[in-house]
């Protein structure tokens, strides 16, 4: 099946209350299908929020970003399927994500192994105590993401093109860190435009502030689905 840019388009509630991503929603209507859910919005209620928008019909990304012992991570995952969920994050360490694969086998759900933040650069690797740098290490845990069947990666598009690659065409590139051009970076370090992270390889994109943050949420996302599929065409 092609994905269109409204498949592909995934925005970020990042806001602080259910009441602020119930309008959001209701502002972006049917034109945006899928929507990520985080940390910030899942401690104000945001987990019953992602049942009803699945009951609903949209898609969510809960992007807790799982690691724990084996059994704990694979019974989260076992009942994020029952949730209705389409994607979820877990760091991609092997241990983490072959627990996780195995509990979601069967299932619609697809798993995505975070390889590095998208606001960490060479510096914040060095300081976690990693030997690799950023790119090194994105794919690295790409590799390893692969060979756990993972159903996807999330990366800096600056690397989609060299995770594409070693991932293949099946798996889901998601791209956090995505600005349309003369947009505020915010506090990500890698980022890129709608139009060149597609071209680089990814399958799908977060955008959150330039959207939520819009004086107008509706315009703002259907002018990022036009660039999308002014990309997807050409």
């Amino acid at each position: 099946m092609t994905l269109t840019a409204r498949d592909r388009l995934i925005v970020g509630l990042d806001i602080p209350t259910i009441g602020e991503a119930e309008t959001i929603v209701k502002k972006l209507g049917d034109d945006v299908l899928f929507y990520k859910i985080g940390y910030q919005l899942v401690f104000a209620g945001g987990l019953e929020f992602a049942r009803d928008l699945a009951r609903d019909g949209k898609k969510v990304f809960l992007d807790m970003k799982l690691l724990d012992i084996d059994n704990t991570v694979a019974k989260g995952v076992e009942n994020i399927v029952k949730m209705g969920m389409s994607m979820l994050t877990l760091h991609a360490y092997p241990k983490a994500m072959r627990a996780a694969v195995e509990a979601a086998r069967g299932s619609d759900l697809c798993l995505l192994g975070v390889t590095v933040l998208t606001s960490m650069d060479e510096q914040d690797v060095i300081d976690a105590g990693y030997e690799y740098d950023p790119h090194t290490l994105v794919l690295r845990r790409a590799e390893q993401a692969r060979g756990a069947g993972m159903g996807g990666i999330v990366c800096s598009a600056e690397e989609a093109s060299a995770v594409r690659k070693i991932v293949g065409p099946k798996m889901a590139i998601v791209t956090p860190g995505i600005r349309p051009a003369g947009s505020d970076k915010g506090d990500q370090k890698r980022v890129m435009t709608p139009a060149d992270a597609l071209a680089a390889g990814s399958s799908h994109l977060v955008v959150a502030r330039p959207i939520v943050k819009a004086d107008d949420p509706h315009a703002a996302a259907l002018a990022i689905l036009d660039e999308m599929s002014g990309a997807l065409a050409g």
